[in-house]
């Protein structure tokens, strides 16, 4: 019985691993994957990207808000320009705002709506959108570990 655990055990982690090695949370968008930081509170979605100096290459930040609705980001104390993705609930891209620069105006900063409802937005460094050619319609999809409301 001993020796079935261990075997049980050591099959399980040779499936585990694989995806704990993967990176943590990531979403793939026209063929490019992305580390993210998940902001689902109303805290963090308030504290987005706000004072940091960079984004890495690579990575991005995924809004997830309770229900489709309009949106509107705006850069109030955000140091690093953005394309900012809207996506609905079926995770179609429905409104891009590319190259959004930083604003240190803090309440006079202005805000930037999306052209449809959304429910997750995604920020990624400006000019990411273009390089990859993203238009709307795009599929987002999200890891194993991005809990999916």
């Amino acid at each position: 019985m001993r020796a079935f655990r261990l075997l049980l055990l050591s099959l399980l982690a040779s499936f585990l691993l694989p995806a704990c090695a993967s990176g943590g949370d990531w979403v793939e968008l026209a063929g490019n994957r992305y580390k993210v930081e998940i902001a689902a509170s109303d805290e963090a979605r308030a504290r987005g990207l706000m004072f940091r100096d960079v984004l890495e290459e690579g990575h991005g930040m995924l809004f997830i808000h309770d229900s489709e609705a309009p949106q509107a980001y705006w850069m109030k104390n955000t140091r690093i320009a953005l394309d900012i993705l809207y996506f609905d609930d079926a995770r179609k891209l429905v409104s891009q705002q590319r190259d959004v620069p930083p604003c240190s105006g803090g309440n006079r900063c202005p805000s930037y709506p999306s052209d449809a409802p959304a429910r997750y937005v995604l920020e990624l460094n400006a000019g990411e959108a273009q390089r990859i050619g993203l238009k709307d319609g795009e599929t987002l999809v999200f890891s194993p570990s991005i809990p999916a409301p």
